[in-house]
């Protein structure tokens, strides 16, 4: 089950009555508030006061004392009508009084606060010691910009909710509490005559409950619809027992009204908690161009970012330079190969199958020459290598650097390897995994034991040459992450050729006491480049590769960036280079812009005048009663839902595949309505639509940083 869960600014007051005199304690604490079918849960961390006011979990069958230690409260009370409680709390002298309460309690709670009053106080051996009243009182906390529920998410929680507490009142002789009621959903059905809700519930509780689910449904119906749900119309049992359920008039006005008073705020959450959560991605060799394979993870990864920090998180980017180890020393081996021929064109000096072979290679070496002549060609192989090195790699990075930002991905940071190397923090972390017992010798090298972690072998740590491996440094790179930089998460995005590397990390994370469920991975598959139904040939090695530059410059940034996000990473994908530049309805970016135009262009119909006297108009939303209306309204109702199901799933392509979806509901709604018409009420009420249509567009184009135009052929031109 669906358990409420929202942030409170708490009030505790403790009223002591001596005769007439009052005295009274007041604390204030930011904690939790938890409704769980008919329990009552408060947990309160932090207090501001002369007086701190502590509470204790005391069940039946379960007996737990809070502690109050150097002013810090971290307690909890779980109240329960019609069982007794246990309240110890301190009195400004420092003591503890046992409160007994009972039935003589009384609970108000709702997602925005919650009432709680207690009348009198016992001691443990349940002899009246005081008379104090003990008020809770509970106010929702939301940061600015930021929402906790949206309707729709309330409205289920609360049918959800209610069903449980009715299945427990009809089954008590079934079923010991509402904990052991099986799990059921509340889904959205695909087909609107089935009802905007439908649940589960009696299906998958038929077996604990031993009666037919159509007859656990009827009896449900029955007490759910004497409940007074508020935005419930009607409900419905249908097939084999799914419960359906109508929302009313009255709950489309009030989703559509909140999208437009959020703004662009609309379907911000809380759910990161402001959680700091790394997305590292694209991260090339900086030995030549990047590829398809980076600009797709690039889109993903970029796009990625922008969901979380919406979702609630501090979401951070990164890029890890590969600028050590033995990509290095082939890119020198390569550069000097293409150098020495360039010097001695007479001779026959032929390129090693095991160096770079690209075009690039050739033409970092042909600049080098340009400013240096052969001078360096009497030097001995590690000078002249070096020389190379510095000269040719500082360039790539800048042309990865400048790529990048054409892509319009701007990080926060660019992570060197070699800083890792030159602070220590490589060897540091050897020697930790050594102190840990988790590395030995073999053959002259350091192993560490990934075996002990879940990997199917030992990896060596250290070359007998003495030279660490590049999987220590990486592990240095995300102990880094951790523990020196404090994320709370990290989200690496890799090519599908590194899955043999995702355990090794994750067990050497564990190895070094760090959780190996903080660190996730996404491997992203190949792509196909297409262009007139065929494929077009990459191949790095052989200098064909098609470049990320290249694509940007055929296809433009957006669309590249929009089209990536439209197929989950874990599947391979062909990028139409065609397709990408259509401008019609094929194309999916085209598609969501030119919805976004086309509102533009209602408002534009409109003089400045009239705009401003249908925006001081009262609107009447519950005149947007027909099909297209409600699907338009339902489904940018669940746009909330949707960030946070992509958040959870790490998964960008849902809102691409939702903004399209919205783009389709919106088309269909323009073409079967006539927006600006003779009714000024209606007119109002389908403007106030649009421009709530807008603004998700907008918002999702946005995250995505993709072009919003307010005029298509504008655009074009």
């Amino acid at each position: 089950m669906r358990k409420i869960e929202q942030d409170f600014l708490i009030e505790i007051t403790s009223v002591q009555k001596n005769g007439e005199d009052k005295d009274e304690i007041k604390v204030k604490t930011r904690g939790t508030v938890k409704k769980i079918n008919n329990k009552i849960y408060v947990a309160y961390h932090e207090y501001e006061g002369k007086y701190p006011c502590s509470c204790v979990i005391k069940t039946e069958s379960d007996e737990k004392l809070s502690i109050i230690k150097n002013g810090s409260v971290r307690s909890k009370l779980i109240l329960e009508k019609g069982k007794k409680h246990y309240c110890p709390y301190s009195t400004k002298e420092g003591t503890f009084i046992f409160g007994v309460f009972a039935d003589d309690m009384s609970v108000k709670y709702n997602q925005e606060s919650c009432e709680i009053k207690l009348k009198y106080a016992l001691d443990i051996n349940s002899q009246l010691v005081t008379r104090n009243e003990i008020s809770i009182s509970a106010q929702k906390i939301e940061k600015e910009g930021e929402k906790s529920m949206y309707i729709l998410d309330k409205t289920i929680a609360e049918i959800k909710n209610i069903i449980a507490d009715k299945i427990f009142d009809l089954y008590k002789e079934k079923i010991e509490s509402v904990e052991n009621i099986p799990h059921f959903d509340m889904e959205i059905p695909a087909d609107t005559n089935h009802g905007n809700l439908s649940s589960n519930v009696a299906m998958v509780s038929a077996r604990v409950l031993k009666e037919a689910p159509r007859k656990i449904a009827e009896k449900l119906m029955s007490e759910l619809e004497n409940a007074g749900i508020k935005y419930v119309q009607k409900i419905e049992v249908a097939g084999p027992g799914f419960i359906n359920f109508f929302l009313n008039s009255e709950f489309f006005s009030d989703a559509l009204k909140e999208i437009g008073e959020c703004g662009e705020d609309y379907g911000n959450l809380n759910y990161g908690q402001n959680k700091k959560i790394m997305v590292e991605f694209v991260s090339a060799n900086p030995t030549g161009p990047m590829h398809l394979g980076n600009a797709r993870g690039g889109a993903l990864g970029d796009c990625l970012a922008a969901i979380l920090s919406k979702a609630g998180y501090q979401a951070y980017k990164e890029f890890y330079v590969n600028d050590a180890g033995n990509q290095i020393e082939k890119f020198g081996k390569s550069l000097d190969v293409r150098y020495r021929q360039i010097c001695n064109e007479n001779e026959d000096i032929e390129m090693p199958e095991d160096c770079y072979q690209g075009q690039d290679i050739t033409d970092l070496a042909r600049e080098f020459f340009d400013i240096n002549g052969d001078k360096y060609i009497i030097e001995d192989f590690e000078t002249r290598k070096k020389a190379l090195v510095d000269f040719a790699l500082p360039k790539n990075i800048a042309r990865m650097k400048s790529d990048m930002e054409k892509y319009k991905i701007f990080y926060d940071k660019w992570f060197y390897e070699s800083e890792l190397h030159n602070s220590g923090e490589v060897k540091r972390i050897i020697n930790l995994l050594k102190e840990k017992g988790y590395t030995y010798e073999k053959d002259g090298c350091t192993w560490y034991k990934a075996t002990e972690f879940g990997s199917e072998k030992d990896e060596v740590l250290v070359r007998t040459n003495g030279i660490p491996t590049y999987f220590a440094a990486d592990i240095a790179y995300h102990y880094n992450k951790f523990i020196t930089r404090g994320f709370d998460a990290c989200i690496d995005v890799w090519g599908a050729d590194h899955h043999g590397h995702v355990e090794r990390m994750k067990g050497a994370m564990e190895a070094l006491g760090i959780d190996r469920n903080r660190l996730e991975v996404i491997l992203i598959q190949l792509v196909r480049l297409m262009k007139n139904g065929e494929i077009v040939r990459m191949s790095k090695r052989t200098g064909k590769a098609i470049q990320l530059s290249d694509l940007i410059e055929e296809v433009g940034a957006e669309p590249a960036r929009f089209i990536f996000n439209t197929q989950e990473p874990n599947s391979g994908m062909d990028f139409d280079l065609d397709l990408a530049v259509k401008q019609d309805a094929q194309n999916p970016v085209y598609y969501v812009q030119y919805a976004h135009a086309r509102i533009c262009n209602v408002f534009k119909q409109l003089s400045k005048e009239k705009l401003a006297y249908y925006e001081s108009k009262e609107t009447n939303l519950s005149l947007l009663d027909s099909e297209h209306e409600r699907n338009i309204i339902y489904f940018m109702a669940n746009y909330p839902a949707e960030i946070l199901r992509a958040a959870q799933k790490y998964d960008p392509t849902k809102i691409t595949r939702y903004v399209v979806t919205l783009a389709t509901l919106f088309h269909k709604f323009y073409s079967s309505s006539k927006i600006i018409s003779e009714n000024e009420e209606l007119t109002c009420a389908r403007l106030y639509l649009c421009k709530c249509v807008k603004t998700i567009i907008k918002n999702i184009l946005d995250m995505f940083k993709v072009n919003a135009p307010e005029n298509m052929i504008q655009e074009a031109n």
